[in-house]
């Protein structure tokens, strides 16, 4: 089947040479019975080729599921993938199907599948394997037929080098790797999804014209970098078609329906609009080295005066108080990350001045960049700070005291 014709049947909309690209995989890989990997961010429509590959295989008269392996706790996958057999754990009342049992002859599609339990994985492994699998609770060994397809939004071989994905799962399932461009990657396709979505929407909710934009708005439109992708753009739309009166878009109308983009929106860390912020663990991590970073610069120019004028006086009590606090956030011998210089206490008052003492050595040091040893640091540094509580030393990081509590035992701290 031809490209177009593709897209037609199944609702794409764009001409994009990278969406093209990952539709001709798809139109190659469905007639074959082989596992695929669906990569790509959330919202890019990765559900929507697993329905492809489907639709067009051998298996499409056959059953399909799509599971959400993150939305299945830990404790019940298994179960609801494989069965279980009655009295296999409390509340098990009866034998239950599971999923590869049930689709049999069809295809079982595992969105989110980086999320899986370890234990899961190496049942999976099985079943890709030899077609096997053992209910929980049961010794018996069963038979099935399923084409796996799965998909996530996080890059799993990173998840394999951290210990969290099974590395012989990985190159199974990866056997026709499939990846779904992002929206900001597909510029040409934003205004055509844009108008599709308006023109749905208006036909929906009967408004009496659909939305029109401004030369302005629409390149806003293009140029914003949508990280919610097409389910993003389609939310927008929906939004506008049902709240706009004046059904000619502005620019400036547009962006309120937008989250603002900060000026560092390249650093690997989001700041909303109102300057809260939201961080992960990885954003807190590198907001603090930017932090650091930033003080010594202004370190280093303090120290460029005082060689530069031999002494720092201070007449002011606030002067000295800045200068007191500043040697007590910095260690006896500090470096810089160029050179290192050993510092002696001075003593500052509103009435008398010790200059510093400054020996400068012309060794060059490396600083270390490894992030876990930044993190091991920081975290020393919290529970030091709080004589070992976890509870405020966690809060002082900005994660959870479980969180914390892991970090410790991963980090042999």
């Amino acid at each position: 089947m031809e490209i177009q014709e593709i897209k037609q049947r199944f609702g794409i909309i764009g001409n994009s040479p990278l969406l093209n690209r990952a539709i001709n995989i798809a139109n190659q890989v469905a007639p074959t019975d082989i596992s695929v990997l669906i990569t790509g961010e959330s919202g890019s429509g990765k559900e929507v080729f697993s329905h492809i590959i489907h639709q067009m295989s051998p298996r499409k008269h056959g059953p399909f599921i799509a599971v959400n392996c993150g939305a299945i706790p830990e404790g019940t996958i298994d179960s609801e993938l494989f069965g279980h057999e009655k009295g296999a754990y409390t509340g098990a009342i009866g034998e239950r199907k599971g999923y590869f049992e049930t689709v049999n002859g069809g295809t079982i599609f595992l969105d989110e599948i980086a999320e899986m339990p370890l234990g899961t994985q190496a049942r999976l492994l099985r079943v890709l394997e030899s077609g096997q699998y053992i209910k929980v609770g049961s010794s018996k060994v069963e038979k099935t037929n399923v084409r796996v397809i799965a998909a996530t939004n996080v890059e799993v071989y990173e998840a394999v080098k951290n210990g969290k994905f099974r590395e012989d799962l990985y190159y199974r399932l990866n056997t026709v790797p499939l990846r779904i461009p992002p929206l900001r990657d597909r510029k040409e396709d934003i205004f055509l999804l844009f108008r599709k979505f308006t023109s749905d929407f208006t036909d929906k909710y009967r408004t009496t014209q659909p939305i029109q934009l401004d030369e302005e708005a629409q390149r806003v439109l293009v140029n914003y970098s949508w990280p919610g992708n097409v389910r993003q753009l389609k939310n927008m739309a929906e939004q506008l078609a049902v709240l706009e009166r004046d059904k000619v878009i502005t620019a400036q109308t547009l962006l309120t329906y937008l989250p603002q983009e900060t000026s560092g929106k390249n650093l690997p860390m989001r700041v909303d609009n109102q300057g809260k912020e939201d961080f992960s663990e990885r954003d807190l991590l590198y907001k603090v080295l930017f932090d650091m970073k930033r003080d010594m610069v202004e370190l280093k120019k303090l120290v460029a005066d005082i060689i530069e004028n031999g002494g720092v006086s201070v007449n002011h009590a606030s002067n000295s108080q800045a200068i007191n606090q500043l040697y007590r956030d910095i260690e006896l011998n500090g470096t810089d990350g160029d050179s290192q210089f050993t510092f002696q206490q001075p003593v500052i008052s509103n009435n008398k001045t010790n200059a510093f003492n400054i020996t400068h050595n012309a060794e060059e040091i490396e600083e270390s960049l490894s992030l876990v040893d930044k993190e091991s640091d920081l975290i020393r540094r919290a529970l030091k700070k709080h004589k070992g509580k976890r509870k405020l030393a966690a809060s002082e990081l900005g994660i959870s005291e479980r969180t914390l509590y892991r970090k410790i035992k991963e980090l042999n701290l």
